[in-house]
């Protein structure tokens, strides 16, 4: 696997934190928003890179610029970008914002671009707003679904961390998705199921619809 390759994998989805963006009229929903706080970055690099690694902030403006270089062999690469200040603590949101945003240049969480942005239930933080608890759950599924963590030699084990994983993951799916119509994709033959599934072998597949058949039986005794 190439250093890029390394750099932009995506985070555990218990590093990932989400805030709010856009917010409805009456405030009471916002704009989920995911993002990686400075010092997981510096863990990626540290992981990837080791003491190869460095920075600086030189400045252009009224903007703060950071800049990153990566030890490539002999050569050092740099990658840059900046950032004006953040809304809270400013001088030192900037310096972190300007990090990131360098760190995405690198391919550091840039996948997080792409991710959902579902609508969820805020509340007032401040003279700010916060996500509720009750909607976190729906937003580690968001995550989840794309996340593969790294393969260990006990993978194929069925209590192997692949395997529980992959449970784990898809009972948190199924909270915000409808378990019939997960099923109908897993007893289909459609293309839809198959991206949705992608990589998957036929024993990870029944571990998942194991998930999904158990939380479909919960909500059908709660109907009932």
């Amino acid at each position: 696997m190439s250093i890029l390759e390394q750099l932009s994998a995506p985070f555990d989805p218990d590093r990932v934190s989400w805030r709010v963006g856009a917010t409805s009229g009456d405030k009471s929903k916002g704009l989920a928003l995911a993002y990686i706080d400075a010092r997981d970055v510096m863990q990626r690099l540290d992981e990837v890179a080791g003491a190869g690694w460095q920075c600086t902030y030189p400045h252009a403006g009224t903007k703060t610029v950071c800049s990153i270089g990566i030890k490539v062999g002999d050569e050092w690469i740099w990658k840059s970008n900046g950032a004006g200040d953040s809304d809270v603590e400013a001088e030192k949101g900037a310096l972190s914002d300007a990090f990131k945003r360098a760190a995405v240049m690198w391919g550091i969480g840039r996948y997080l671009y792409d991710v959902d942005s579902p609508w969820v239930q805020i509340e007032a933080m401040g003279r700010s707003f916060k996500i509720k608890d009750s909607e976190k759950p729906k937003l580690r599924a968001v995550l989840v679904r794309g996340y593969k963590p790294a393969p260990t030699k006990d993978d194929h084990a069925e209590d192997g961390p692949k395997a529980r994983y992959l449970a784990e993951a898809n009972a948190t799916i199924s909270v915000s998705a409808d378990p019939v119509q997960l099923l109908s994709w897993f007893n289909s033959d459609t293309e839809k199921q198959k991206r949705r599934f992608v990589g998957l072998s036929q024993t990870e597949a029944d571990v998942l619809k194991s998930a999904v058949i158990a939380r479909k039986e919960l909500l059908e005794r709660k109907a009932s």
